[in-house]
């Protein structure tokens, strides 16, 4: 795909772009194309335009993803600061973009007086990125605090979606295909700034303390499954510390995986279905990937 074939636009278009530098797994390889809109006008003609057999992919701070390494074909999409605002619209209700991180979120919740955000705080990632999986964390859910979202489907155009229309289950949404979250409105319960602060202090503490966030990680690697912890089938599996190549799994948090430093994204991966062929074998528990993996191997 050349750049002759490709609409014109007013932000940055990066043909064969790494994508390892963007990622938490800081691995993988590059995207075709990628693609960083001045607005939401931007976005939408780039798509209206650009020839719909070519796939478009969404990324935001990459936190739960595996890039494969030979590279995302197509179009791959990041919101930049245009999409990162975050303000209060109605009584309890932030108007937030999607490219907008969960510490600005929360942060700016309690400067409002809102409740109920605080686990935002907790998820490593943008309002794309969660309302997109139903991103959860310490009692919260999206799907307990989300009003609606304002998506730009494939073809470029923007519609808004009510909470009912993404049938949220467990880290899952029916969001439709090569839709990009650009916004999103959440809406918490009144409560003091002060103590807002304390549950996010006690959020931050305690995510300090069990996981490993100053590794090259991709945050929770698999799905709890009903009745189980994930982290607890794969130790009682005796993966905790298991090593694949340059990968391995956290000896801190055992629903981790690192990248101990030159890892590819095919030993992190080959990593993951060994966890999840061990602990099938020892407790018969089919462990379901939670990370998403793109690209081509």
């Amino acid at each position: 795909m050349s750049t002759a074939t490709l609409p014109s636009v007013r932000g940055k278009l990066t043909p064969s772009a790494p994508l390892a530098p963007l990622v938490w797994f800081k691995s993988g390889g590059a995207a075709e194309w990628l693609f960083e809109p001045k607005d939401m006008a931007d976005l939408q003609g780039f798509l209206r335009e650009l020839d719909p057999a070519v796939p478009v992919m969404a990324l935001g701070l990459g936190s739960n993803m595996i890039v494969r390494d030979g590279g995302v074909p197509g179009v791959v999409v990041r919101l930049g600061k245009a999409f990162a605002r975050v303000e209060q619209t109605a009584d309890l209700t932030l108007n937030c973009g999607g490219g907008a991180s969960g510490i600005l979120v929360s942060s700016t919740a309690r400067d409002n007086g809102i409740a109920g955000l605080e686990f935002l705080r907790s998820i490593p990632g943008t309002v794309g990125g969660f309302v997109r999986m139903n991103g959860g964390a310490y009692g919260g859910e999206v799907k307990d605090i989300l009003v609606d979202c304002d998506v730009v489907l494939r073809d470029g155009s923007l519609v808004t979606l009510p909470v009912a229309d993404l049938h949220y289950t467990y880290r899952h949404s029916e969001l439709p295909e090569g839709a990009i979250v650009v916004a999103a409105r959440f809406r918490g319960k009144p409560g003091q700034p002060d103590a807002i602060q304390a549950e996010m202090d006690r959020i931050s503490a305690s995510r300090e303390a069990s996981q490993p966030l100053r590794s090259k990680t991709g945050g929770s690697t698999f799905k709890n499954p009903a009745g189980h912890k994930a982290w607890q089938l794969v130790d009682e599996a005796g993966c905790r510390g298991l090593q694949l190549g340059g990968a391995q799994v956290s000896e801190k948090h055992t629903n981790f995986l690192l990248n101990l430093g030159e890892a590819t994204s095919a030993e992190i991966e080959a990593l993951g279905e060994e966890v999840r062929r061990r602990v099938k074998e020892k407790s018969g528990v089919e462990l379901e990937w939670e990370i998403q993996r793109v690209g081509k191997k």
